[in-house]
């Protein structure tokens, strides 16, 4: 009977553990983006690579902006997490910790050790919760233009809206399962100029994403982690997340430390 109550009691312990997440293994390159509250639509960028004695800050960082509304708790490598939760339209980005797939942009190529996808005018991802597509980027020669009606966004922005914002861009693999409604079309882009916020997405200035790109290797398995400034505090070491670098200007870098 002791020995039950005491297997209970360290499984009552251990409870509060259970799922933590953390940065897989395998993963030796993270991005990772701190904002001053769930609803700033501003943050701070920062570049990490993982060597034998744990994370190492190898670039400055660098002013962001992000969803127009904030973030939300997103669907990604993190377990399910209490508070406000992504959904389609909010105009929040996702928290959490997530994969990064492949860049994409206007170009016929861009110098990244990530694979890269030219974008063509026939290229749309599908913001449509309805659709058997929802959250995938399609090529309408391959799956018919109907597939696309509705609010699905064209991927060349510079012919269909006139603007540069997906000109050079990364892929986020939020909600990789492509639930409907919770969220789609997750890009780190440019942006259209500082401190104007996205839809939902991570925006940066066209040379930080140039050197972006020519550090992230796809072998690396790079990964994305957004979140608030309180939730950095609280999952850092449960998350095993590095912690902040010493320089820097901005307040959010001085108060994370």
């Amino acid at each position: 009977m002791r020995v039950s109550r005491l297997i209970a009691a360290l499984v009552g312990a251990l409870a509060p553990f259970a799922g933590l997440a953390q940065i897989p293994e395998a993963s030796s390159q993270l991005l990772l983006t701190i904002t001053e509250d769930w609803e700033a639509d501003t943050g701070v960028l920062y570049q990490f690579e993982r060597e034998k004695g744990g994370w190492e800050s190898v670039a400055e960082p660098v002013p962001v902006n992000i969803g127009r509304t904030g973030l939300a708790w997103g669907i990604g490598l993190h377990p399910q997490q209490q508070g406000p939760q992504k959904r389609e339209g909010d105009g929040k980005a996702p928290a959490g910790i997530f994969r990064l797939g492949d860049a994409f942009g206007y170009l016929p190529a861009v110098p990244t050790g990530l694979a890269y996808w030219p974008m063509k005018e026939t290229h749309f991802c599908i913001d449509v919760p309805e659709s058997p597509l929802y959250n995938r980027t399609v090529d309408t020669e391959e799956v018919g233009r109907a597939a696309v009606e509705g609010s699905s966004e064209g991927m060349r922005r510079d012919i269909h809206y006139g603007d540069q914002l997906y000109k050079k861009g990364i892929f986020v693999a939020h909600n990789p399962e492509n639930e409907p409604g919770a969220g789609s079309c997750i890009f780190i882009h440019l942006w259209k100029a500082p401190g104007v916020p996205t839809a939902g997405c991570t925006a940066l200035a066209e040379p930080q994403m140039d050197r972006l790109l020519a550090r992230l290797q796809r072998g690396a398995r790079p990964v994305y982690v957004a979140l608030p400034r309180t939730e950095y505090q609280r999952l850092r070491q449960p998350w095993s997340l590095p912690a902040l670098p010493a320089s820097g200007g901005d307040s959010v870098d001085r108060d994370l430390r």
